[in-house]
């Protein structure tokens, strides 16, 4: 039997796989078992793969940590979601839509309040640090934020994800000149990018510190991600996390009971009005979508 060899994808293009192996980069096709079985590789998936001639193909795909439909990686160690105060706009209920994904699998997210140059984005600032998380003030134009970013990253294998526009790919060149990715300019009228990033590709980033630059999600594209049940959906938000089991009945859903405790934050100012609107949002969805589809959406 021919031995197999275990690597990393680091790129998906038009159904071929490119593996990191031994310092090398081994162009791959998947078994077609993986398509009858709905099985998808991902970036970032740790592999098994056999070589014909200079080609290979994947066999197995090992355990994942964690795996994400959009963006579509796995074995994260967090994400980076950049946002924008300047044009385009990030409106917070799509930071909160992502976080509540990225919060259910487990995996931390680091927001990046990017084109500070333009826009300090000082209420995208404000909101997300009162809810917990970690966020870093950037401009891929004076380089200002970029060495706490490069410091928090460091070690980890992480997703560069936002709206279109906000300065992904610019970010990424920032942090290593050697990338050289295409960017794109922003539309005035639209308010929103060229999707100058068409595939996903994980880049080295110094020692044992990898970035992913993923094609940005446009509003129709967020609408497909994978939503959290809505009985979790409270866990995904870390700045909930306080005030859940103090609510005056134990099947609270946070919406309009009485004596509910994360609605009295929300009124005292410990919690940010946006994110309670975010998570109401989110748990009408929930509840909204049927469970065949929401184990459709969440099949890798």
């Amino acid at each position: 039997m021919e031995q197999l060899q275990t690597g990393r994808i680091v790129k998906a293009l038009s159904g071929f796989y490119y593996v990191r192996y031994d310092a090398r980069v081994i162009e791959c096709r998947a078994r077609g078992i993986f398509r009858k079985e709905h099985i998808t590789p991902l970036v970032g998936d740790e592999v098994r793969f056999s070589m014909q001639g200079k080609r290979g193909t994947v066999e197995e795909i090992l355990p994942r940590r964690n795996s994400f439909l959009r963006p579509a990686v796995s074995n994260l160690d967090a994400l980076v979601l950049l946002a924008s105060g300047s044009n385009p706009v990030t409106d917070p209920f799509l930071i909160d839509r992502v976080c509540a994904i990225a919060g259910d699998r487990g995996v931390p997210v680091l927001i990046c309040v990017n084109k500070t140059d333009l826009n300090d984005g000082a209420r995208l600032i404000r909101i997300y640090r009162h809810a917990g998380y970690a966020v870093f003030p950037t401009s891929a134009e004076t380089g200002e934020g970029m060495d706490a970013l490069r410091a928090a990253i460091a070690g980890k294998t992480v997703a560069f994800t936002g709206n279109s526009g906000v300065g992904k790919s610019s970010v990424l060149n920032c942090l290593d000149r050697s990338f050289a990715i295409e960017t794109g300019e922003v539309s005035e009228k639209l308010g929103r990018g060229r999707h100058t990033t068409r595939h996903v590709e994980l880049y080295a980033l110094g020692e044992n510190t990898f970035a992913i630059d993923t094609p940005g999600f446009s509003s129709f594209d967020t609408e497909r991600m994978e939503l959290v049940l809505k009985e979790n959906l409270q866990y995904a938000f870390p700045d909930f996390a306080p005030f859940l089991g103090k609510c005056r009945y134990h099947d609270c859903a946070h919406l309009k009971e009485p004596g509910c405790a994360v609605l009295q934050a929300v009124q005292d100012g410990a919690l940010e009005p946006t994110r309670h609107a975010s998570y109401a949002r989110l748990y009408e969805s929930a509840c909204a979508i049927h469970p065949w589809e929401l184990k459709k959406q969440q099949e890798p």
